[in-house]
This record gives C-alpha cells, sequence and structure tokens, in this order.
C-alpha cells in the first residue's frame, strides 16, 4: 500500500509497516479502531494521524481532556495523549480497506499483549463492530471475563466487565461522518462518557 500514493502526497516517503499502539503506558482511556488508512497512518507512521478520522478522533479527545492539542497531522506535529492509548485490530493498511480474518488473527498477539501491560484501563472504546469484536476476543484469549450472554455492539452503549467498561461507538470514517451515519454530538456523547466514568 506505501507504494500507491496520493498526488498530494507524493513527496512523502510512507511509513509502509505495522503501526505500533500511540500513547501512554497508565492510560485509563483505549480506543481501538479498525486498520491504518492508506493515506493516514499508513504514510505517517502514526495511528489516526494525517487523515480526516484522525482529526475527529484526536479533535474529540481534546475536547475531553484525553490529548494535548486537537490536530494529528505527522509524528513531530507534538500531539501527546492524556491518560489515553490509542491502537487498532490490525496493524497494516488493508488492500481496499478490508481487512482478513487472517489479518486480524495475525495481528490479535500485539492487541493482546497491549491490554497485558495497560493495567490501569478504565473505559475501552472500540469505534465498530470489527473493532469491538476483536477487543473482546483478546480478552477471552487473556482469560478475561466475557459477559454471557457476550456483548452486542451498539454505539453509545456501555457493558460493564466488571474491571472495565466497554462502550461502542460507530468508527469517525469519512463514509459515517459525510453521510450523518454519525454526528459530532454522537461521537461526543461517547467520550463525555467515558470522561465521567474514569472520574467517577
Amino acid at each position: 500500500m506505501a507504494r500507491e500514493k496520493r498526488r498530494a502526497f507524493r513527496e512523502w516517503d510512507y511509513w509502509g509497516r505495522p503501526l505500533p499502539g500511540f500513547g501512554v503506558a497508565d492510560a485509563r482511556l483505549l480506543v481501538i479502531g479498525l486498520a491504518p488508512a492508506a493515506h493516514g497512518g499508513n504514510r505517517t507512521g502514526r495511528i489516526f494521524t494525517g487523515d480526516r478520522s484522525g482529526d475527529w478522533l484526536y479533535g474529540t479527545l481534546h475536547r475531553f481532556g484525553f490529548a494535548n492539542q486537537p490536530a494529528s497531522t505527522d509524528r513531530g506535529d507534538g500531539l501527546q495523549l492524556i491518560s489515553a492509548y490509542v491502537t487498532a485490530a490490525a496493524r497494516c493498511a488493508p488492500p481496499d480497506n478490508k481487512p482478513t480474518k487472517e489479518e486480524f488473527e495475525h495481528c490479535r498477539p500485539y492487541l493482546e499483549r497491549e491490554l497485558q501491560l495497560l493495567e490501569r484501563l478504565r473505559v475501552v472504546v472500540p469505534l465498530g463492530r470489527i473493532a469491538f469484536d476483536a477487543y473482546l476476543n483478546a480478552r477471552r484469549t487473556l482469560a478475561q471475563p466475557v459477559p454471557q450472554p457476550r456483548p452486542r455492539f451498539a454505539h453509545a452503549a456501555s457493558h460493564d466487565l466488571g474491571n472495565i467498561t466497554l462502550i461502542g461507538s460507530y468508527h469517525p470514517s469519512q463514509r459515517n461522518t459525510q453521510t450523518g451515519f454519525l454526528t459530532q454530538a454522537m461521537f461526543d456523547r461517547v467520550f463525555a462518557m467515558a470522561r465521567r466514568i474514569i472520574e467517577s
């Protein structure tokens, strides 16, 4: 994917490798995306950076005190997360933005290891049903409790997992935000909930 550059970015040396998560080790909030965008994270080398989905995410995190600034343009832009960590279910930009089942399975150990290291988490916000399922699958592999019946994905629906509150959110993709399927008010509601839980 790093060989197929957009005209606006033809001077960029694309990152073009698996993306690590981004944030702080003592995070109370974990946000899980789907996969790096071909001309966003795959280009810049930081998750949700350099594309419109990242503009939505980091702008919202900033409004709710989880980031020091709203802009996320490149790895040297000064962005720092505050008590938050952002990662993805798949680590490489997939063809046609559609990761395969095999890719998720291959990448799952990275998410599992992050969950083991992020010991202070209180809230997990997966962006979209696929990320929601990836998180629950990782919990199960780690022998962490998953309620039965298994939680169902819905926007702004919260689930008490004992040590973690799981809050589903639609993904801030251009398709969702430009059509109004996800509005800023809807996205804000999720992170307002996360902030209340963390401060309670």
